[in-house]
C-alpha cells in the first residue's frame, strides 16, 4: 500500500484547506485510513479516522465540527477538509492506513502504511 499526501499550505485563521491522500497498491488490505499531525514539540497525534469503504468516522475533540474526512472510493482518494482553521492547527499532516486486526487504531504505532507529510501553517 502506498499513500501520497498533498494540499498543505499557508492560510489565515478562520480559513479553510483541503488535504488529499491518494491511496494505491493492495487497498484490499486496508481496514481504515487516518490523518495524523505532528509539530516539533508534540508527538504525532490522531486527527481523524475513516473505516475504508464506509462512513464510519472518528475525530479528535480538538477538530470535531471543523474537520471532515471524505473519501472517493472510485478514485482511491481520501481528503481532509479543514474549516475554521486555528493557529494551533499548524503542523505537518500525514495520511496513514491500518490493516484489520491491528493492535492499535488510536496511535501512530498501530499504522502500517504512511504518506509523506504535508505542512499546514495557520497564521493569526
Amino acid at each position: 500500500v502506498q499513500l501520497q499526501a498533498s494540499g498543505g499550505g499557508l492560510v489565515r485563521a478562520g480559513g479553510a484547506l483541503r488535504l488529499s491522500c491518494a491511496v494505491s497498491g493492495r487497498t484490499s488490505s486496508i481496514y481504515a485510513v487516518a490523518w495524523f499531525r505532528q509539530t516539533l514539540v508534540k508527538e504525532r497525534e490522531l486527527v481523524g479516522r475513516l473505516v475504508w469503504g464506509t462512513e464510519n468516522t472518528y475525530y479528535a475533540d480538538s477538530v470535531k465540527g471543523r474537520f471532515t474526512i471524505l473519501s472517493d472510493n472510485a478514485e482511491n482518494t481520501m481528503y481532509l477538509q479543514m474549516n475554521n482553521l486555528k493557529p494551533e492547527d499548524t503542523a505537518n499532516y500525514y495520511c496513514a492506513a491500518v490493516r484489520r486486526f491491528s493492535s492499535d487504531y488510536w496511535s501512530a504505532s498501530g499504522y502500517q502504511w504512511w504518506g509523506q507529510g504535508t505542512q499546514v501553517t495557520v497564521s493569526s
